[in-house]
């Protein structure tokens, strides 16, 4: 059952978060909702895998000898040895 929630904010901070909503094609009332289902998830449970983010799996295919953590230190050096 939906619920009316009347929220004072900070008006910048409203102007942003409608910026970021209308960017990710949803309603600022549905970003609000995912956000607080996430933070009062509990700590022993899963946060619930929102059909975007099981849409991106198996898009990126990696070698089964891939190590993240010198991929990243490659990335660090070549980011910073400019």
């Amino acid at each position: 059952m939906d619920t009316k929630l009347t929220l004072r904010l900070d008006t910048n901070t409203i102007e942003k978060a409608k910026s970021y909503a209308r960017e990710k094609k949803v309603s600022l009332s549905q970003l609000i909702e995912n956000y607080l289902n996430f933070v009062t998830t509990q700590d022993d449970e899963s946060p619930e895998i929102t059909p975007f983010v099981k849409s991106l799996s198996g898009v990126v295919t990696l070698p089964r000898d891939f190590d993240e953590k010198v991929e990243y230190k490659k990335h660090i050096l070549e980011k910073y040895s400019k």
